[in-house]
This record gives structure tokens, C-alpha cells and sequence, in this order.
């Protein structure tokens, strides 16, 4: 047991490591580390089960610092209890190629659980990796053994935090569940970069999460004894727990403390080294790492790999003694597809027109049962989305075995949540709603990509099509803000045959998030005797149809719905040497080599039409210089009415592409 004058100690040499590191720098924000020190020497010393010579323990606790700004609290953190962050490390804070950047980064620093930084994202990450811990629990634990997955999963938060939207959507959503493994920590001091936040920010913050369903403590953030306290009790709750932590930001600063300037500004020398002397470190010296104090972390450290490799051991007895559990475990953890999937997948040899939301969801079922780590769900729009799993029960409060997530309306928290689920690695997440929402999830989207997180998304009502809805729902620039967000697959397949390759490609991405936009309206199966196979479509675009042989005088470029115009188009034709090509995904033909770009888009034919119901922001890339005759798209809104009449007003027929087409060859 550690007295709480150790933690007091521990914490004043994680408060001078972290400024230090800003102060080096000359960039940073102290205030949260200097003010949070105390709550985080607590938990880490005392509470909190993770090993840093075995960072990937199974059973580890989470650590998630939402208020990533706060970075250089975790590197010093890190650093303390072991993991391969060293003090060089937090020299070379914020600097090119180091592994202690600006905001903590999962696929930069072993031991940093989620990319964190756009505030409030990090909450819902926790309540994400909250859910992952339920799930395993139920899977994997039995009645009468002692637990293989019993981890908590904890959390700082800052003000920012919780002024986000999202903080009310992941903290709602987490309360209905009754995560009772998810700590919360809020750094209450009052303080944001403009000065006093009770100018834009009165929350009653306890009387808030109450009403969602979870349990309230509270603590003197500057007294390891009461923080110690605090957490066994939110250990012990069958519901979330928010700890609300009194604290002062850049606590014992001589005349910052508890100012704003303190939040993102170096202290300065003269601040640092008064500061410091507070702290009962010495004032003078940089990076002070004593002997005492790691000792302390040298002894945690050697108790939680002692501990990790008991855990170990358990699981490893537990699925030599369970071939059903054990063949669980390795389809969960690790990330290989069945060699036969794509044959376990529908055919549509029928060829009945069929929209590919509703071919997507005959896919997912097929999915479901192929993968048992296959999971996901909707923002409320599971019946518009066709995206229910109906082989397989909902995750629930007191029941997380089944299959089906439902999120509500959430869009942004849903996405963040499903990064949280991924970044703990058992399970492949899938979520959904309108393609015109991905507006909302994108800040998510975006972290996924960054993050190499293998999200997949499946946005339905992809074009003007939605019809009567009007332009608030129907989307237009959705598909060119994925194409422009570095290191997402956006695939946007013709009919139900692409949209079964489309998965297999997404599935097969390990490190890219993928979106899948899907018709809400039937769309007719292309006939595979008669075209080339639709397994073409993990190389992004290929070359459905020519009128002729050699080189083409032209060429159509479309995906989606569209593809059927312009195929209809160039068979309108045969007269003339016109080649189409189905392009579902830029990203994925961007993967491919030179070669084969150049055989499916000739560099000699630059007579290139584009027919897409949406932005043609981006095709230049591909077709070259925009005109009126190379482009049948949409750059403006729509508009109420019955999809067939819209299509004809926006140009979207037979007739208007072969009079683009013909003027393109005249």
C-alpha cells in the first residue's frame, strides 16, 4: 500500500516532467497535468492494472485521456510505470518524428489506447472500449470461475469535454447500458482558455450525469487519500461512475495557478522553477526522476507483470479446457477472414432488380454468420438501413451476448463509440444511418482514419433518389468530403453483386476505415455471364463494358446507380468505341499499380465523361478537365419530389448522357 505522502511525491515529479517537457518545447498546455497530477499518481500507483512489458495484456485496464492537450501527463505516465517511453522521449515533445506528439496518437506511442484530441471524442472512445469489456465479459467469463475479462476502463475529462455534444450523446448512451466498469474523471477547476467558464458553461455537471444513470462521487483532487477513496467506490458501482475532481489548474504555480494563461502557455523559467520548489522538487533541474520515486513504479510495475502473466496463464488453461471458447478467441482476436467467406456470401443470381441497402442487408446476415466478432448497429435507422442482424439478440443493460448495437440518435457518438470498440481489438464494428449524416459522424470518421481503425460504414440513401425527403436529405457533397478525408475507402457499388464484393474489399482493409454508399431505390443486377466478375471491385474500378476492341474512343466513368445510365448510354452507341468503367472507389484503384490504372483509363483517350449523382469536385483526377460535356453530376442541392421526376430535372437519363456523349465524340 502506498501512503498517500508517496503519491504526493510521485505526483510532484510527474508535474515538473510534464512542464518541463512544454517548457522545452516551448509549446504545450501544463495546466492539466500540473492540476490532475495528484488523481493520476493515485490511479496509477494504486488502482490501475496495466504492464508495460506486456502492453497488449488481454485483461489490462484503459486509460483514456479525452482531453488529449494533456498529453504530456500521459507520456510522463507512460514513462513512470515502464512502457517504452523514455525520457529522451519527453525531451523531444511535440517535435518531428518523436513518439511524445502534441495530442496522444494509438499508432505513435505503445501504451496510448486511443488517438485522442477533438475534446469529448475520448469520453465516447472509453464508453466504446466500456462496451467491447461488457461484451467479452459475456462471452468468455463462466458462473463459478473467476473472470478471464474483468478490466475497468477509466477516463479524464476536462470542461471542454463535456461543452462538446458529443460528451451528452456518449454519456446518455453509457448510462442506459449501465457500464458499471467505466470511470470517469472530470477535472472541474473552473478554468478554460478564455478565462472563467461559468461565462458560457452553468451545467449542474452532477445533477447532468445523475439524470443519465450514473452514479456521482466527488473528491478533492489534490488529496490522494480522498481520490483513493473516491475510486474504490466507483469500483464497486453497478452503474458508470463520474468522479467530479475539484482541482486548481497548474495547481502550486506561484501566480498562474488557477489562471487562464496557465492552460496552454509554457510557465516560463522563473514560474517553472518557483513552481517546482512548491512542489518539493528541485528548482533547477530538468526532467528530476529520482530514485525514490522509481522505485515506486519499478515495484507497480513488477506487481502488474506478475499480474498479466497469472491472467495469462488463466486464459490459456481456460481455452485448452473449452475448444468452443478457445475457437472464439482466435476468431475474435485475430483479425483473419475465413478463406472461405466470399463463397459463404449471396449470389443475386436471380437478377431481380433489388436496391443495394436491401442487398447490403442480405450480406450482413451472411456476415454475421461467418464472423462471430461481426458486430454493429444504426443510429435508430436499422429498418431504413436494412441493417439488423436477425439471427442474433441486442446488446442491452444486464445482457451483452447478443450481436445487434443500438445506438439512438447519435450519429457523432456512435461513430466515436465504434472507434473505442475497435481500438480494443475483438470486435469488427460496423455502424449506420443516412449517407447525408455522415456530415455528423465525420469528426469520428475522421480520427478512425488517423487512428488505422477498420471501421466500416454502411450510409443507405445515397443520391437525389431519397426523393420526397427533399435536399435536407438528400446528399450531395457527402461522397467528395470521404473521398478528400486521407485514408478512407468511400466504395459505392452498381447493384447487389458489387455490393457483396464491396464488403469483401472493406473487410479486408486492417488498417483503413471503409463507406460503403448504398440506393435506397432497386437497382437491376448486372448480368456477370455477360460483364466481367464483380470481384473486380476490390481493384477500385475495371472496365464493365466496350462496344469495341483496342482503344477506346471514349470513355464513361461512373459508380453506383449510375452506372446502369451509362451503360445504357454507351450500347445507345455501337457504333462508336465507348468504354465504360465502373469506379466504386477511388481509394482502392488508387492502390492499384500504374499499369493497371493505365489499362482501364487508357492515358491516350482523354475524351472522359463522369456520371455521378453528386459533387464532381475531385474527377479531374481521373477525367480530366471539367466541361460541360465531361461531367453529369450534381452541384447543387435537390429538391422535393418523386425520384424519377428529379432525375430527369438534375439530367440523370439516357437521353441527356448520350447527348453529353455525342457532343464528347463530335
Amino acid at each position: 500500500m502506498i501512503s498517500p505522502s508517496d503519491i504526493k511525491r510521485a505526483a510532484a515529479v510527474l508535474r515538473g516532467l510534464a512542464a518541463d517537457s512544454v517548457q522545452k518545447a516551448k509549446s504545450g498546455h501544463p495546466g492539466l497535468p500540473i492540476g490532475m497530477a495528484d488523481v493520476a499518481a493515485t490511479l496509477w500507483l494504486s488502482h490501475l492494472r496495466v504492464s508495460g512489458r506486456d502492453p497488449k495484456w488481454h485483461d489490462r485496464d484503459r486509460f483514456v485521456l479525452s482531453g488529449g492537450h494533456g498529453s504530456a501527463l500521459l507520456y510522463a505516465l507512460l514513462h513512470e510505470a515502464g512502457f517504452p517511453v523514455s525520457l529522451d522521449d519527453l525531451r523531444n515533445f511535440r517535435q518531428w518524428g518523436s513518439a511524445t506528439p502534441g495530442h496522444p496518437e494509438r499508432t505513435r506511442t505503445v501504451g496510448v489506447e486511443v488517438t485522442t484530441g477533438p475534446l469529448g471524442q475520448g469520453i465516447a472512445n472509453a464508453v466504446g472500449m466500456a462496451i467491447s469489456e461488457a461484451m467479452l465479459e459475456a462471452r468468455f467469463n463462466r458462473p463459478g470461475e473467476k473472470p478471464l475479462f474483468d478490466h475497468h476502463v477509466y477516463a479524464f475529462c476536462g470542461d471542454g469535454d463535456l461543452e462538446e455534444g458529443i460528451s451528452h450523446e456518449a454519456a446518455s448512451l453509457a448510462g442506459a447500458l449501465r457500464l458499471s466498469k467505466l470511470v470517469l474523471f472530470y477535472d472541474s477547476n473552473g478554468i478554460s482558455i478564455e478565462g472563467d467558464v461559468t461565462t458560457t458553461f452553468r451545467d449542474d455537471t452532477a445533477a447532468r450525469f445523475k439524470a443519465y444513470g450514473w452514479r456521482v462521487l466527488s473528491c478533492d483532487g489534490h488529496d490522494p487519500a480522498d481520490i483513493d477513496k473516491a475510486i474504490r467506490r466507483a469500483k464497486r458501482s453497478d452503474r458508470p461512475t463520474l468522479v467530479v475532481c475539484r482541482t486548481t489548474i497548474g495547481w502550486g504555480c506561484p501566480t498562474k495557478a488557477g489562471k487562464a494563461c496557465v492552460h496552454g502557455e509554457p510557465l516560463g523559467e522563473e514560474e517553472l522553477a518557483a513552481a517546482k520548489a512548491a512542489w518539493g522538487i528541485p528548482p533547477q533541474e530538468s526532467f528530476h526522476d529520482p530514485e525514490d520515486v522509481r522505485a515506486m513504479w519499478n515495484a507497480r510495475a513488477e506487481e502488474m507483470h506478475r499480474a498479466a502473466l497469472r491472467s495469462a496463464r488463466a486464459l490459456r488453461k481456460a481455452l485448452a479446457e473449452d475448444p468452443e471458447r478457445a475457437a472464439l478467441h482466435v476468431a475474435l482476436f485475430s483479425g483473419e477472414l475465413p478463406p472461405d467467406l466470399p463463397s459463404r456470401l449471396p449470389s443475386f443470381a436471380d437478377g431481380k432488380p433489388v436496391a443495394t441497402r436491401a442487398a447490403s442487408g442480405t450480406v450482413l446476415q451472411a456476415l454475421a454468420a461467418a464472423l462471430p466478432g461481426f458486430v454493429g448497429g444504426s443510429a435508430d435507422l436499422a429498418p431504413s438501413n436494412k441493417t439488423w442482424l436477425k439471427d442474433f439478440a441486442a446488446v442491452g443493460a444486464g445482457d451483452f451476448s447478443g450481436r445487434n448495437l443500438q445506438f439512438g440518435i447519435r450519429e457523432l457518438g456512435m461513430a466515436a463509440v465504434q472507434n473505442g470498440m475497435l481500438a480494443d481489438g475483438a470486435f469488427r464494428v460496423f455502424t449506420a444511418t443516412f449517407a447525408v449524416f455522415a456530415d455528423y459522424m465525420k469528426p469520428a470518421m475522421r480520427v478512425a482514419a488517423l487512428s488505422g481503425l477498420p471501421a466500416l460504414y454502411v450510409l443507405t440513401h445515397d443520391s437525389y433518389a431519397v426523393g420526397e425527403d427533399g435536399a435536407t436529405h438528400e446528399p450531395v457533397e457527402q461522397l467528395a468530403m470521404l473521398r478528400a478525408t486521407p485514408g478512407v475507402v468511400a466504395l459505392r457499388p452498381a447493384d447487389a453483386t458489387e455490393t457483396a464484393a464491396a464488403y469483401l474489399a472493406a473487410l479486408s482493409q486492417r488498417e483503413r476505415p471503409c463507406a460503403l454508399l448504398l440506393s435506397r431505390q432497386n437497382l437491376p443486377v448486372l448480368d456477370r455471364s455477360q460483364l466481367p466478375p464483380a470481384s473486380l471491385v476490390a481493384k477500385g474500378a475495371y472496365t464493365l463494358w466496350q462496344n469495341g476492341t483496342g482503344a477506346p474512343e471514349a470513355i464513361i466513368l461512373a459508380s453506383g446507380s449510375e452506372v446502369h445510365l451509362a451503360l445504357a448510354a454507351a450500347k445507345a452507341r455501337p457504333e462508336r468505341n465507348v468504354r465504360v468503367v465502373s469506379f466504386p472507389s477511388w481509394e482502392l484503384f488508387e492502390d492499384q499499380p500504374q499499369s493497371y490504372r493505365d489499362e482501364v483509363l487508357p492515358p491516350s483517350c482523354t475524351r472522359r465523361l463522369v456520371v455521378e449523382a453528386g459533387s464532381s469536385m475531385g474527377w479531374e483526377r481521373w477525367a480530366g478537365p471539367a466541361s460541360e460535356n465531361t461531367r453529369v453530376c450534381l452541384d447543387h442541392f435537390g429538391e422535393s419530389a418523386p425520384a424519377a421526376v428529379l432525375a430527369e430535372k438534375f439530367g440523370f437519363t439516357e437521353q441527356n448522357v448520350v447527348e453529353k456523349l455525342d457532343a464528347l465524340l463530335a
